[in-house]
C-alpha cells in the first residue's frame, strides 16, 4: 500500500472524521443523493430493497443506516417487519424514528442468528476491518437470512473527477490538479464481490448505470461541497477549488445546454 492510499483510507474511516463532521447530520449525505433525481433511468433503491425483501419475514436490521432512507421505506412498505436501523454516527440518527442505536459495524449489539435480513449500504468502505463487518453480517442472519450490500463502480462519475481536477490545476496554476478522494474505492463494485464472498457462498450484483444531465450547476455543485469533511485530504485550497468548478461548470452548461455524469452503482445480494 502506498503512503497516499493509506492516508485516503485512513481517512474514509477515520471514527472521529465520520462522526463529528461527515455524518454529524444529514446535511452532506442528502446533498450527495439528492444528485440521483437527475439521473436516467431514475432507480427507486429503498423500492429496489424493499422488493428484494419480499420473501423476507421477521427481523431486519439496517447497518450504516444514515439518515433512514431504507429504514424509514420499509417501515412504511413493509410494516409488517421490525426493522432495527444502526449508525455509528448520533448526529445522522436524529432524524430517524425509532427504533434506531448506535452501534460499530464490526460489533454489532444483535444476537446471532436473530435476523431475517440486513442492509448494509453505500457504508462498507466506511469500515477500516471490511472483512470483519462481513462476518457480523453473516453472523446476525439466520441460515437462510439475506443480506443486501451496495456501492459504486471504480468509473463511476469520471466526469465529476475531471472536473474537479480541472478546477484544482487552475486554482494550483499546475494544468491539472490532484485527485479528489473517492469514498467508495474501499468497497467499489469490482472488488465487492470477492470481499463478501468470504462469508457468503452465493453473491449476485445488480448493476445500475445511468447519466445523470443537469442544466443548473447547484445540485453538482452541493455533490462536491458534501465533501467538505474530507478537504484536507485534497491537497488543494477546498473552497476555491469548488468555486472554480463551479465557473468551469457555468462556461460548460452556457456553451452545450447540459452537462452529462455516468454513474454506475449496484446493489449485492447475499446468501449463504
Amino acid at each position: 500500500m502506498t503512503e497516499r492510499s493509506a492516508a485516503h483510507d485512513a481517512a474514509v474511516t477515520d471514527r472521529e472524521r465520520l462522526t463529528g463532521s461527515a455524518y454529524n447530520g444529514d446535511r452532506d449525505l442528502a446533498a450527495r443523493q439528492s444528485l440521483y433525481r437527475w439521473q436516467t433511468p431514475r432507480y427507486d433503491l429503498p423500492g429496489m430493497v424493499a422488493e428484494r425483501l419480499s420473501g423476507v419475514r421477521g427481523r431486519v436490521v439496517d447497518v450504516g443506516c444514515g439518515n433512514g432512507t431504507f429504514t424509514k421505506r420499509l417501515r412504511r412498505d413493509r410494516p409488517d417487519l421490525a426493522v432495527l436501523g444502526l449508525d455509528l454516527a448520533p448526529g445522522i440518527l436524529r432524524g430517524v424514528p425509532g427504533p434506531v442505536a448506535v452501534a460499530d459495524a464490526t460489533r454489532l449489539p444483535v444476537e446471532t442468528g436473530s435476523c431475517d435480513a440486513a442492509l448494509a449500504l453505500h457504508m462498507l468502505y466506511h469500515v477500516t476491518d471490511i472483512g470483519r463487518a462481513v462476518g457480523e453480517l453473516a453472523r446476525v442472519v439466520n441460515r437462510d437470512g439475506l443480506v443486501i450490500a451496495s456501492t459504486n463502480s471504480d468509473g463511476d462519475k469520471a466526469e465529476l473527477d475531471d472536473l474537479w481536477q480541472r478546477a484544482a490545476g487552475d486554482v494550483l496554476g499546475t494544468g491539472r490538479g490532484p485527485a479528489r478522494i473517492s469514498l467508495s474505492a474501499r468497497f467499489s463494485l469490482e472488488v465487492a464481490p470477492a470481499l463478501l464472498g468470504e462469508e457468503f457462498g452465493h453473491v449476485e450484483t445488480i448493476e445500475l448505470p445511468g447519466v445523470i444531465t443537469v442544466r443548473d450547476p447547484a445540485p453538482v455543485i452541493a455533490h462536491m461541497a458534501s465533501y467538505r469533511a474530507w478537504a484536507d485530504q485534497h491537497d488543494v485550497p477546498f473552497d476555491a477549488t469548488v468555486e472554480r468548478a463551479r465557473a468551469l461548470l457555468v462556461d460548460h452548461i452556457d456553451r452545450r445546454g447540459t452537462f452529462q455524469i455516468h454513474c454506475k452503482g449496484g446493489l449485492l445480494l447475499c446468501r449463504r
